[in-house]
């Protein structure tokens, strides 16, 4: 049987990109066969390249967004830079930008003006708060993205909010950025027309928060702040063992309710209590329920709750580090870890969730260097080594 190639093989993609929205998403274009060129500042490139050197002396957000791609570290502002860009854009299927709003425009990069001159190109504008509107110009960094779009409000305990540990509206955004690239290549391939695409991680985030905000514009309040608790079930929490683990349990109906009162905390006569009986009663007596359940759990290993619980057919998990994380056996059982090449050698890192069977495996490219690939790709567009090197003596690449 023939190994089908990637299905973005073939497709030529240039980011003008900064930070996680962007660059997670035209990631996902490599990861999928495309030729991703990043163009970067000559004075220092991505800014995410010095949020941290957590990742042996890379940042951490750089090398989890950023594989597979080619560096061309150009300035835009001089015109000869901007031109090189152009060129590329001019041969290229998909161009993908998350600059401050107004700054892609003010060059011509927008994707409206993109388009115009290039029919056949997708062209991808993300931004944080959309193109008009009151919050157009607003600075919109994740965390107060997530802030805005009412996701805080929801996450952490009765007495305090919190944001999400991972850049949920950079992610978001990013992802519908990538949907948005793969519906305008396939509608592309049936009308011969391409056209922009616009994402905000407002709206991204927004969508996310579809059933608080469908809970709450509809006449009930919206869901309380429960930490690892569930707003309309119990029990659903983590309990404690006896050896310090922390066990996560969800009872999702009654019959599950009875076999763990007796199959796993040894209390059948929970069952058939009435301020126990039913969810709702569990619910309304949330802190009994969740006293119940610690205590039968509180005398049995995390190894053995876990195993009790399986038993019984309830939902459960252990409460895992990134270190566990990282050693998780279902991921080393499923083969999901790679080693990707990065300026300070290879670095572990997980097959992305896409499996396509009988296709060759994700193109995971190394991480690159700041214009590592500047030189080729201009001499590949008609550049002598004379003219790149009066670009370098003024600094428009590097």
């Amino acid at each position: 049987m023939n190994t089908l190639p990637l299905p973005l093989d073939g497709i030529t993609v240039v980011a003008v990109e900064q930070a996680v929205a962007a660059p997670f998403a035209t990631r996902q274009l490599a990861d999928l066969g495309a030729r991703v060129i990043k163009v970067e500042r000559p004075d220092g490139g991505d800014f995410a390249r010095g949020y941290d050197t957590a990742a042996r002396g890379l940042a951490s957000h750089f090398v989890w967004c950023n594989r597979g791609k080619e560096s061309l570290a150009v300035d835009l502002k001089d015109p000869r830079g901007l031109a090189v860009v152009r060129e590329l854009v001019a041969g290229a299927d998909v161009f993908v930008q998350n600059l401050a709003q107004g700054a892609a425009a003010r060059l011509g990069l927008d994707a409206a003006s993109l388009c115009a001159a290039h029919p056949r190109l997708v062209a991808v504008d993300i931004s944080g708060y959309g193109a008009d509107g009151p919050y157009a110009h607003r600075r919109a960094y994740d965390m107060l993205v997530q802030c805005e779009a009412g996701l805080v409000s929801v996450t952490g305990t009765a007495d305090r909010p919190v944001k999400a540990g991972i850049p949920a509206a950079d992610i978001a955004a990013a992802m519908y950025a990538f949907s948005g690239v793969l519906a305008a290549l396939l509608r592309r391939a049936n009308t011969g027309r391409g056209g922009p695409v616009e994402v905000s991680m407002l709206d991204a985030l927004a969508e996310w928060m579809g059933h608080p905000l469908h809970q709450g514009t509809h006449g009930s309040a919206p869901p309380a702040r429960t930490g690892l608790a569930h707003s309309v079930i119990a029990p659903y929490d983590a309990y404690a063992t006896a050896d310090g683990e922390q066990v996560l349990l969800s009872v999702q109906n009654d019959r599950e309710w009875r076999r763990l009162a007796e199959q796993v905390l040894c209390r059948p006569e929970l069952a058939d209590d009435p301020d126990f009986a039913t969810n709702a009663a569990r619910t309304a007596n949330r802190e009994r329920t969740d006293e119940a359940v610690g205590r039968g759990l509180a005398g049995l290993t995390g190894r053995e709750a876990l195993a009790g619980l399986e038993a019984a057919g309830i939902a459960c998990a252990r409460l895992n580090t990134v270190a566990d994380v990282a050693a998780h056996p279902q991921l080393a059982a499923r083969d999901r870890w790679r080693e990707v090449g990065t300026p300070v050698g290879p670095l572990r890192a997980l097959l992305p969730p896409i499996t396509l069977p009988g296709s060759e495996e994700a193109q995971m490219g190394a991480v690159p260097a700041l214009g590592e690939h500047t030189d080729a790709l201009l001499r590949a567009l008609g550049m002598t080594d004379e003219q790149t090197s009066v670009l370098r003596r003024d600094g428009v690449i590097v």
